[in-house]
Parts: structure tokens; sequence; C-alpha cells
């Protein structure tokens, strides 16, 4: 079972899952759409692969670290979680809402879309 996360709870979890590693924030979005809205790197690292190119570049990711997905609602990023943890992905959550419930829970001046 994948863990669903609040953009306003994000913070909780992060903490709560360091001891494995510096937690990722894995953004799935595509280009144009970190262009039009992303997120700042605060308490986490921030890594940005399209969720169609997953497959061939989750070599660049770690298994054992942490990793909360993030899409423009949290229907692509809960594909990718569960992708990843097919895959062995050990701590691995999905960021309910995506980066719209990001900007009116958490951080308003990321711009909705």
């Amino acid at each position: 079972m994948i863990v669903q996360v609040r953009p306003l709870d994000l913070a909780q979890w992060l903490h709560s899952v360091r001891a494995h590693g510096e937690p990722v924030v894995l953004d799935v979005r595509e280009p144009r759409e970190l262009e039009a809205a992303s997120v700042r790197a605060d308490g986490f690292s921030l890594v940005t692969i399209p969720m169609g190119v997953i497959p061939p570049r989750m070599n660049e990711l770690n298994p054992q670290q942490p990793i909360a997905c993030l899409c423009h609602h949290g229907g692509r990023s809960m594909q990718v979680a569960h992708f990843l943890q097919s895959h062995g992905f050990a701590h691995v959550a999905n960021i309910a809402g995506g980066i719209n419930a990001w900007s009116s829970e958490l951080d308003p001046s990321v711009p909705r879309y």
C-alpha cells in the first residue's frame, strides 16, 4: 500500500523517514508543467523525471532512499509510486492532490494551472 501524504503533512512524513536517507520529492510532471509551477526544495532533495521516462532512468534513484512522488493532481504520481514500489523501492509515498494541493495547502506562491 502506498502512503498518501497531503502537502500540509509532508514535513512530518519527511521527518519520519529521514532515518532511511535524505528524502527526495520526485516530480514526475512534464517540462512544460515544471515551467508553469515548481516547488522549492526545503528539507528534501528535488528530482524531476517525467513519468514516461521513469523506467529507463530508474537508476538515477536510490531504492533505499525515501521518495515522495509529485504530479499535478496526484494521479500520475500514484502510478509512479506503485511502479517504484513494485521494483523494490522501500519507502515510497504519493503527494495527494499534487502541486495543485501544494499551492492551496502549503505555498500559495506556487502558481496553479
